[in-house]
């Protein structure tokens, strides 16, 4: 339930939220950004909540809604509606963030959370269009912010489709992201298809994990998966065997499972537990030297601190959605002492 928490949490603002009805806020030319003082208040004054939740500006003029509560810190920016940070009490950050990162429009950011849609990896015909699709080079509009009933801090933010995305993608849609930081982060992905035809797509919650070395952990729930690795663009089929453990570029697609991923980090003493919910497929993926040193907004060696295990919907878990309808794709990410 949620718990009113002043106008934030006004009643009406979760009406609004729940039709789509609010016009995006979309902040893209330089000129818009001058205005970025104004921008901030302005979501302050609506969305704010008095010592938990505020908007502030952040690198590249981005805006971020930083989140402080009871249990943890976390941040995410309205460029992409991007998760960028989740630091429970007492804990390093869970998440990852390339010191390359670019923070520009029309790129994404390297690290935390993006949100892949309405293509996961290139497109499959259009070469030309951005890899993982494109609502994470925009701005997302904040939709409403909540207090639920167990302290927990809720985020809603929403990009809905027009003239400004036709290039991209020539199906309405709208697309919400629920946020919700407790003593674990929950990030749900809610796709609605605001047309007349049925369209297929393909998604993924790309999260990447902060851990002490590549070298040391593993990752349990995958054993007996179905797998197929992409590495080289070779497409080779497999089943895992065991815990999976890193000593090269490693991306794997796992098939037909629903289980969690526990990844195992002795460095920091803490294992990182990966649920999920409306997909068929977990994408683990680690791009070591080769590919590291090939891409401009990852360091050479940053490969050592990060992981991806990523709630995915791709391959044989393609998603089809009618008109008027929507689907959920839904990760939780908790930490557990080793």
């Amino acid at each position: 339930g949620v718990k009113m928490e002043g106008r934030a949490c006004a009643s009406g603002v979760l009406q609004l939220a729940r039709n789509n009805i609010l016009a995006p806020v979309l902040f893209t030319s330089k000129q818009e950004r001058k205005m970025i003082t104004s921008k901030i208040k302005g979501l302050n004054d609506k969305f704010g909540i008095s010592g938990c939740l505020k908007f502030e500006k952040t690198k590249g003029d981005f805006i971020s809604v930083k989140i402080k509560n009871t249990f943890a810190e976390a941040e995410i920016s309205l460029h992409g509606a991007h998760v960028m940070s989740f630091i429970p009490h007492g804990n390093r950050d869970v998440l990852w963030i390339s010191k390359h990162s670019y923070y520009e429009d029309a790129k994404p950011i390297r690290g935390g959370i993006p949100v892949c849609w309405p293509w996961f990896g290139a497109h499959p015909k259009e070469q030309t269009l951005p890899s993982h699709g494109f609502v994470r080079l925009f701005d997302w509009e904040v939709e409403g912010t909540f207090i639920l009933d167990n302290g927990a801090t809720q985020v809603r933010l929403g990009i809905s489709g027009g003239e400004k995305y036709e290039k991209f993608w020539n199906y309405p849609f709208s697309l919400g992201i629920i946020v919700t930081v407790s003593e674990k982060l929950e990030v749900e992905l809610i796709a609605t298809n605001a047309g007349t035809r049925t369209f297929s797509c393909t998604a993924a919650l790309h999260s990447y994990f902060n851990i002490k070395s590549i070298s040391d952990v593993f990752v349990e729930g995958l054993d007996g998966c179905e797998y197929i690795s992409t590495v080289g663009g070779l497409n080779k089929q497999g089943i895992q065997k065991g815990n999976i453990h890193f000593n090269s570029e490693f991306d794997n697609i796992y098939l037909n499972t629903t289980s969690d991923c526990l990844i195992h980090d002795p460095g920091f003493k803490r294992k990182i537990r990966v649920s999920k919910s409306g997909s068929r497929t977990t994408v683990v993926w680690n791009p070591w030297i080769a590919k590291s040193a090939k891409m401009p907004d990852f360091g050479d060696d940053e490969y050592k601190r990060m992981l991806c295990v990523e709630a995915v919907n791709t391959s044989n878990d393609t998603i089809n959605i009618a008109p008027g309808k929507s689907h959920s794709l839904k990760t939780a990410i908790k930490t557990e002492n080793l």
